[in-house]
């Protein structure tokens, strides 16, 4: 009888440990490190096969943190290759000084909607992760713009 309850728990806990990595839905469950333009922290977690990202842009000007939800998929056969589409939003706090740069737009809060699609490559054995992303925009509180320039570059070290 013990035999028979020892081989149990052990299939119970590869099956607990495999459902686990089904589960993530990725090579890794979180991230963090930098995405390039414009420069900013990034903080991505998977739940399940989805992931949401935080992201937190400084300036001389002021600062704008953006979450974001993910949906992840599969792309070809290239292990640790995903593609992700989601969105999210943003607020951002910016100085005067935003208007020497841009003068007919107001320094202040800014409150929007966020975009993404791009692409995830953790990169086999080692701890890093690569990304390519677009982040498009709409700034609705504040001054009313669309941003199409933001995204670009992420490299984070994967836990």
């Amino acid at each position: 009888m013990k035999k028979i309850l020892m081989a149990f728990l052990l299939v119970a806990g590869v099956s607990a440990v495999h459902a686990q990595q089904i589960n993530t839905g990725s090579d890794y469950k979180t991230a963090l490190g930098v995405k390039v333009y414009p420069g900013a922290v990034s903080v991505k977690h998977f739940l399940n096969k989805n992931a949401v990202e935080a992201l937190g842009y400084i300036s001389s000007d002021g600062f704008r943190l953006t979450g974001l939800y993910e949906l992840h998929d599969n792309l070809g056969n290239v292990e640790g290759l995903k593609w992700y589409v989601g969105g999210g939003g943003h607020v951002g706090v910016w100085s005067d000084s935003w208007k020497n740069k841009y003068p007919t737009r107001d320094g202040g809060l800014a409150i929007g909607v966020d975009g993404v699609l791009g692409i995830d490559y953790k990169i086999k054995g080692a701890p890093l992760n690569l990304s390519f992303d677009w982040q498009p925009s709409f700034n609705l509180i504040g001054y009313n713009y669309f941003e199409g320039g933001w995204g670009g570059l992420g490299i984070r070290y994967t836990f």
